[in-house]
């Protein structure tokens, strides 16, 4: 009610009534459709896929309309391999909406969308947005904005699947569903789906395309192990261990930026002292969720005034440093499952200058969430190889 109005029994709601929804047939030729975008080798079989999807007859049925799961690894270029499909839909005369779950994505997401389809009106929704009264082909909009809408949308593509708010929120899921024209199209895409999407497509249930490799086409890191004791004993004892501080020395030294992720908002200010403590020389700083600098910190990291950033699972997700580190202690904790692990793991290794950052799990002990995320990076980094879309040398 406070984000859309107050709804009564006895007000009048109106909605408009769908036409019949369109089919994007990529003008019939795979080849064309993908080549204007510039897509690596496993990007561009992935968005095959996806438009052969697209191309397939309407199947609205009870289930809702047709779904279709791009299973992208960390930092593989999602946001690339969507542009084909949604010219696809486009120009057959469609409309489509891309949601994705925070506000701050977003407005990332809107100037890329502007610029890569520069011909087309691009509206963007989100808590207080000055467009929500507006229509364009392309919406982009965070997934509670989806509530305005029913069955409005050929083809709704659904960033981030697994993310707070939209992962286990029956809401917005509903409205997901609403959103889109009951002979349309659903495209999900994640690094890390949900286990009832992964069984779906293990089962056969869900069509489904993976990118197991980033575009420079080198290996995923993989999570080294670090015995040590856990932070609030750090706290109690105030010191660090040893293995750790020489761990985060080498990675400084080394000119990389280093994610130090911690389980709870309330360790980061003590153990962000005694870092200064070990490291005096070091510029570092703490941000979390309820932080208003927040983002100026989060500025200061990328322009490397900053060098480490302790931090909590606020930065798993949509922030890119060419060369990092990444450092989770306590990775035994409860509050980091196997998505956690591999999203905060994703921030390393994302660029060609520097594709072999170096993650490290920090903990007392090994637990299944650490097991089943590298379990599944070392996965991928075997599909990419028998793929061909790894470089010759991790063949």
């Amino acid at each position: 009610c406070l984000a859309m109005g107050r709804s009564r029994a006895c007000t009048l709601l109106l909605h408009g009534a769908a036409g019949p929804a369109v089919r994007g047939t990529a003008g019939g030729s795979l080849t064309a459709a993908l080549g204007r975008w510039g897509l690596s080798a496993a990007q561009s079989a992935a968005a095959g896929a996806a438009l052969r999807f697209l191309a397939e007859p309407p199947v609205g049925s009870s289930a809702g309309p047709a779904r279709f799961l791009i299973w992208a690894v960390t930092g593989a270029g999602k946001t690339e391999m969507i542009f084909p499909l949604l010219q696809a839909v486009l120009d057959a005369g469609g409309r489509v909406l891309v949601a994705a779950p925070r506000r701050d994505v977003v407005l990332e997401l809107a100037p890329r969308l502007s610029k890569a389809f520069p011909d087309e009106q691009v509206i963007t929704l989100y808590g207080g947005s000055p467009e929500r009264w507006k229509r364009g082909s392309i919406t982009l909009a965070t997934t509670h904005q989806l509530l305005r809408f029913r069955e409005a949308f050929d083809l709704v593509v659904i960033d981030e699947i697994d993310a707070f708010p939209y992962h286990n929120d029956p809401m917005l899921a509903y409205a997901a569903r609403n959103a889109c024209k009951k002979e349309g199209k659903y495209i999900y895409l994640s690094a890390t789906p949900p286990a009832p999407l992964q069984r779906e497509a293990a089962r056969g249930r869900l069509p489904h395309a993976k990118v197991p490799a980033r575009f420079h086409g080198h290996p995923l890191p993989v999570p080294r192990k670090l015995k040590i004791f856990p932070v609030h004993r750090c706290l109690q004892q105030r010191r660090l261990p040893l293995p750790l501080v020489r761990s985060l020395r080498a990675s400084l030294s080394r000119g990389a930026q280093v994610f130090l992720f911690v389980s709870r908002i309330r360790h980061i200010a003590p153990f962000l002292e005694l870092l200064q403590q070990s490291m005096p020389d070091m510029p570092m700083e703490g941000t979390s969720s309820v932080d208003p600098a927040r983002a100026d910190k989060v500025m200061a990291f990328r322009q490397r005034e900053i060098r480490l950033l302790v931090t909590t699972t606020i930065l798993e997700r949509g922030v890119t440093v060419p060369k990092s580190d990444v450092y989770i202690v306590d990775a035994n904790s409860d509050l980091f499952d196997e998505a956690a692990l591999i999203q905060m793991a994703g921030r390393a290794g994302r660029s060609k200058d520097d594709p072999a950052g170096r993650v490290v799990f920090a903990a007392p002990q090994w637990t299944r969430s650490q097991s089943l995320a590298v379990r599944q990076i070392k996965q991928m980094n075997r599909i990419a190889g028998k793929g061909g879309y790894l470089r010759i040398e991790f063949r």
